[in-house]
């Protein structure tokens, strides 16, 4: 397996949408944790004329298998999250070093 840095891309004034479900957010996230699969999230502010939006570190088989893990999340399904992508990241220091 490899480690994948997904991030996400928040529709613009969804602020107070992703409030209301952030909690049911925060349990899918927790649970692929629980799992192994998920190593860390959190919130990229915006910031320089970046939007809000995310990075989450997962491990996967490839690109497609990280993406499909984060199917379910409630952001994306109440449309929340306008882009993802997933990218391989090889930590060389660190906690998620190998």
């Amino acid at each position: 397996m490899a480690v994948f840095a997904v991030t996400y891309v928040y529709a613009p004034d969804s602020s107070s949408a992703r409030d209301a479900v952030r909690p049911e957010h925060r349990e899918f996230l927790t649970e692929l944790h629980r799992r192994g699969t998920l190593h860390v999230s959190g919130p990229l502010p915006a910031a320089d004329g970046a939007p809000d939006g995310a990075l989450i570190v997962v491990e996967a088989d490839d690109a497609a298998t990280a993406l499909a893990l984060l199917d379910d999340d409630p952001f994306r399904r109440e449309g929340l999250v306008t882009t993802r992508t997933a990218r391989e990241w090889v930590p060389a220091v660190g906690g998620f070093s190998r």
